[in-house]
């Protein structure tokens, strides 16, 4: 198994755990950067950071990219369109706005994540969620 299968597959693990804001507990409750770092847990080690406390309109209160800021610390960055299986997905909500919802690829048209009122689940990428893609990362060692 590649490095990238197992990234899939222990974010497939995921799939049925309840919204839950801030948390990061596989099967109790996890939001979309929850989900990153439980992934992260699991296929790289321990977290390079704890995130600070953030409520759910953090984003739109600060004006701030927190999200990609700390994504670019550390994931690598790629190009958008190069982007695969075992990778992450950063988007923007709203045109202008700062990145705020995270996703893992789990195919070419295919995320995992965790979004308020709904567990974590596997859905395509559709044309509403790839409009608002703004930056994409591979995990430390993907490859």
């Amino acid at each position: 198994m590649t490095a990238r299968d197992e990234i899939v597959a222990a974010a497939r693990d995921w799939r049925g755990t309840p919204y839950r804001h801030q948390a990061s507990v596989k099967h109790i409750g996890t939001d979309c950067l929850g989900l990153v770092r439980g992934v992260w847990r699991e296929v790289c080690g321990d977290e390079p950071e704890t995130p600070p406390p953030y409520t759910p309109d953090w984003a739109e209160a600060l004006g701030e990219d927190t999200l990609l800021d700390a994504a670019r610390r550390h994931l690598i960055e790629l190009p958008v369109g190069e982007a695969q299986a075992g990778d992450v997905l950063l988007f923007r909500m709203g045109l202008g706005c700062p990145a705020k919802h995270a996703a893992i690829m789990t195919g070419a048209d295919t995320i995992i994540h965790a979004y308020w009122g709904r567990a974590v689940c596997e859905t395509s990428l559709v044309p509403w969620w790839r409009r608002r893609i703004v930056a994409a990362f591979a995990f430390p060692g993907a490859d």
